[in-house]
């Protein structure tokens, strides 16, 4: 049987504040998840009462259909976007002492720790304070912490922010792996080009609901049909301004994105578009993730 995380109606208040408005979801392990929604969605709020930080006022959250209790966490990785790290505590003894309280004996939760911060280019770093990392390494160390015992769920709020272009593709590389393993993978992030490349769905929520969920891949065919058009010497796409049916989304170095109404028919643009000039690029394209979540949460 694959695990399964089920989030069912969620519902928190935080005095007017409703932070999360009857959300449900699924996980099911083996995937990696972005969990998106603007700032204020309620994101942290359900990753932190799936861990029981705090009480609900309304909802259920299961594992394989059970109500999750402090065992079946104990089995899960969590990643918390504050720092959840003992700043003066030196690193390697701070990731033996987190194993030890996931269970793990001794040697098994030192050999683990070595091992995660040989693969995230820490090992020499070992015998320093957190505080003495720089942000983006002290990222490294959290998610180790969340690694080291090989959790069958992994939730991560913002595992990507502060890392550079290395430190995302080697973070990257370790949310597939765990995938590839059987995990459940269910992170956060606002580098909305770096969730579609690495999830296979997303599910986004606003206001503490869900507004929409699925595969990348579906989500980025549905809807209206849009089209790239590039029309040699015009960088802004004047052509394409006042076509009815035809809203320009983006223009970037003479591309013209086009998103097109129901009724638009699409050589009707492409006719347009040669009136004005040779036509170099003319292709239906998918919605990228950015505009899937600008529709989603406006």
């Amino acid at each position: 049987m694959t695990n399964e995380l089920n989030v069912r109606g969620l519902a928190r208040r935080f005095g007017a504040l409703k932070a999360l408005d009857d959300l449900s979801f699924d996980l099911r392990a083996g995937h990696v998840v972005g969990f998106l929604g603007p700032n204020g969605a309620g994101k942290t709020t359900t990753m932190r009462a799936i861990f029981g930080l705090l009480e609900l006022d309304a909802g259920t959250i299961t594992w394989n259909g059970q109500p999750l209790d402090a065992a079946q966490r104990r089995r899960f990785g969590y990643m918390p976007e504050e720092r959840g790290l003992y700043p003066s505590m030196l690193i390697g003894d701070q990731l033996e002492y987190l194993g030890r309280l996931h269970q793990m004996s001794a040697s098994d939760a030192r050999a683990e720790a070595k091992r995660w911060l040989e693969r995230f280019g820490l090992a020499d770093r070992a015998t320093h304070k957190v505080e003495s990392l720089s942000h983006g390494n002290q990222q490294r160390v959290q998610l180790a912490a969340a690694l080291l015992h090989d959790p069958e769920l992994l939730v991560l709020d913002e595992p990507l922010a502060g890392l550079d272009p290395s430190g995302i593709d080697t973070i990257s590389e370790v949310l597939v792996e765990r995938a590839r393993s059987g995990c459940g993978v269910l992170f956060s992030s606002h580098q909305l080009d770096q969730v579609e490349n690495l999830c296979e769905s997303v599910v986004i929520i606003d206001h503490g609901h869900l507004v929409t969920a699925g595969t990348v891949d579906d989500l980025a065919t549905s809807g209206t049909q849009r089209l790239i058009v590039r029309v040699e010497g015009d960088r802004d796409a004047n052509w394409a301004r006042g076509l009815t049916g035809v809203t320009i989304s983006e223009v970037t170095g003479g591309e013209a994105r086009l998103v097109l109404d129901d009724d638009a028919d699409s050589d009707v643009v492409l006719r347009a578009a040669m009136s004005a000039g040779r036509v170099v690029e003319f292709a239906t394209r998918r919605r990228r993730l950015s505009e899937v979540f600008r529709e989603a949460t406006t």
